[in-house]
């Protein structure tokens, strides 16, 4: 027997992780992702989208993406297909987005593929495989649930592993439930096992206008209205229901712009969480409460410094303290300088690669 290992919740609360790094920011982080959707609803032309957005380090809508090599297993398509797909898209194709339009299945070859393509191109930051059904071997129908969980299982460990993203294409079943979740062709295995799930549905198969739904452990849950254009084929962000809710998500790079504000006429700050909450978001029209700032601080500390700014909370005598220091010192270089932003921190929209 294995003894369990433990922490406590104060000694958890006050430790220091390194933040959740995200491949599109608010939407796809590092590990596994389902996006759903009917057959020929216009999740190739979107997948193909990101991949290209991501490869050139372009916006994907209102969301900034990690600039990084991009692996596109279409193995539904011909090259063919592709090339004409792209020029639909772009002009100027990248480089760093690459295609294969054959690969082996799960569990007899598909892990070692993509293993030796990310030994061979290090910067690679995405691999989105198109279908899923396509690399899945027949299993059994008596645990479908365990097939399921254990297949998806297998790419997040790779994803995890490499930290990269891996975005599986999937269909929705025939029928209709509320939740859009719940019509995810298979078993709950296959949510259960990724860390994000994005169902695209229409209510008119003939219609332009979708929703894209998004669920997930690091992401808010959120439903985009996109509208397809016919012409450069490219699904347009008309509305966000985290933006239209009033919901407010500070972003890394407003909290850095915030605390570079903050800091522009005294090097240094030492306050409560509440006291610097009342300071940068003293209307609350940001939503900084004292218990986020505090959360804030913490999964920004390796951003906050790469832009000259050091960070750090701690308790004494019983209470919370939130220490901020404008890294000046001779001993210390930030890695680069953010420009302002504007208010709602969110940088512009990506029109086409």
């Amino acid at each position: 027997m294995t003894k369990l290992e433990t922490i406590n919740a104060e000694e958890l609360q006050n430790r220091t992780y390194e933040p959740t790094h995200f491949l599109v920011d608010e939407l796809i982080p590092e590990g596994l992702h389902i996006l759903a959707g009917a057959p020929k609803i216009g999740k190739s032309w979107l997948a193909l989208w990101l991949c290209l957005c991501v490869s050139q380090g372009q916006p994907l809508w209102n969301f900034a993406t990690t600039q990084g090599e991009v692996l596109y297993l279409s193995l539904e398509d011909s090259f063919q297909r592709i090339q004409t797909r792209l020029f639909d898209l772009t002009e100027n194709a990248p480089s760093t987005l690459h295609f294969a339009i054959m690969a082996d299945a799960l569990k007899h070859g598909l892990e070692q593929q993509i293993e030796q393509f990310l030994s061979e191109h290090p910067t690679a930051k995405l691999v989105v495989i198109d279908t899923l059904q396509r690399v899945r071997s027949a299993g059994s129908d008596s645990n479908l649930y365990a097939n399921d969980y254990q297949d998806i299982g297998i790419l997040k460990q790779l994803a995890d592993k490499r930290h990269i993203a891996i975005l599986l294409i999937h269909h929705l079943r025939k029928l209709h439930d509320d939740d859009p979740m719940n019509m995810i062709s298979g078993s709950t295995g296959l949510s259960g096992a990724a860390d994000s799930t994005f169902v695209l549905q229409k209510h008119s198969r003939l219609a332009n206008i979708a929703s894209l739904h998004c669920t997930g452990r690091d992401i808010p849950d959120r439903t985009l209205k996109l509208e397809f254009g016919e012409e450069d084929h490219i699904w347009k962000l008309l509305e966000d229901s985290k933006t239209c809710s009033g919901a407010s998500k500070i972003s890394t790079l407003q909290l850095v712009h915030l605390f570079s504000e903050l800091l522009r006429a005294d090097s240094t700050y030492l306050g409560s969480p509440s006291a610097l909450s009342a300071k940068i978001d003293p209307d609350g029209s940001l939503g900084i409460t004292p218990k986020k700032i505090t959360r804030l601080v913490r999964e920004s500390v390796a951003a906050l410094r790469e832009n000259g700014i050091l960070a750090d909370t701690y308790r004494s005598n019983g209470k919370r303290w939130i220490s901020l220091k404008r890294a000046d010192s001779a001993d210390f270089s930030p890695v680069k300088k953010i420009d302002p932003i504007d208010p709602a921190g969110v940088p512009s929209v990506c029109t086409a690669p």
